[in-house]
């Protein structure tokens, strides 16, 4: 496995979880990390859906794709 170098942000992260003083306080960080990637991702899918790449056609047509990883026999 290759080694990466640890960038700035991923460092606060670190830090700061390893900063907290118990679960509860650690649940709020995961809670605060969640909710700032569901923002992000609200507001790309808004953009997409402004722009016209995004319609309800493709969002039926992405609720019929069979999206699992196929299992094969050993």
């Amino acid at each position: 496995m290759e080694s990466m170098a640890i960038n700035p942000a991923q460092r606060m992260i670190i830090e700061s979880f390893a900063a907290s003083r118990d679960e509860k306080e650690t649940n709020d960080l995961m809670d605060m990390l969640r909710n700032f990637y569901v923002t992000r991702l609200k507001s790309e899918m808004q953009r997409l859906w402004d722009d016209g790449t995004l319609d309800q056609t493709a969002l039926d047509n992405l609720n019929r794709e069979h999206l699992r990883t196929p299992y094969k026999a050993l």
